[in-house]
């Protein structure tokens, strides 16, 4: 029931979300710290290199996910010349695009709410990604 990845490391438990009902503050943490797993059992999977840094917040109607130093090495050389960081930039995006289509699913169930707005971006030159999700409700209380 957690997701489709293989997780080597799980929370104790997975709480159980009612979409009729705010999340307390430890719910918010408990489920932050769940997707912060995912999220980087996700890129390690699919890139084969995680995030070196990882944030999530949940907040209000929002889900905000930051990862840094993702970068690969022939990537930071790259990305050191004007025309190698649009061309990391846009390998990127293309990621960060997936990774939408891939998880944004899974976010809204262990949400229970409806994505109605999501923006992400790339930043290669300072090795750091974030996306932030809009909900249909209030998360939070």
């Amino acid at each position: 029931m957690f997701s489709k990845l293989d997780f080597k490391k799980q929370p104790d438990e997975l709480i159980q979300v009612d979409s009729h009902k705010k999340l307390d503050d430890r719910e918010r943490r408990h489920l932050q710290h769940e997707f912060k797993i995912y999220m980087e059992q996700y890129f390690k999977q699919k890139l084969g290199k995680g995030v070196d840094y990882t944030k999530v917040i949940i907040w209000d109607d929002m889900l905000i996910i930051r990862g840094e130093r993702f970068l690969t090495e022939p990537e930071v050389y790259i990305v050191k010349t004007p025309a190698g960081k649009e061309v990391v930039r846009a390998a990127r995006m293309q990621v960060a695009w997936q990774h939408s289509i891939d998880n944004l699913p899974h976010f809204e169930e262990r949400l229970k709410a409806r994505a109605i707005h999501q923006v992400y971006d790339v930043e290669p030159e300072n090795d750091f990604w974030i996306h932030v999700v809009i909900f249909d409700r209030i998360l939070t209380e």
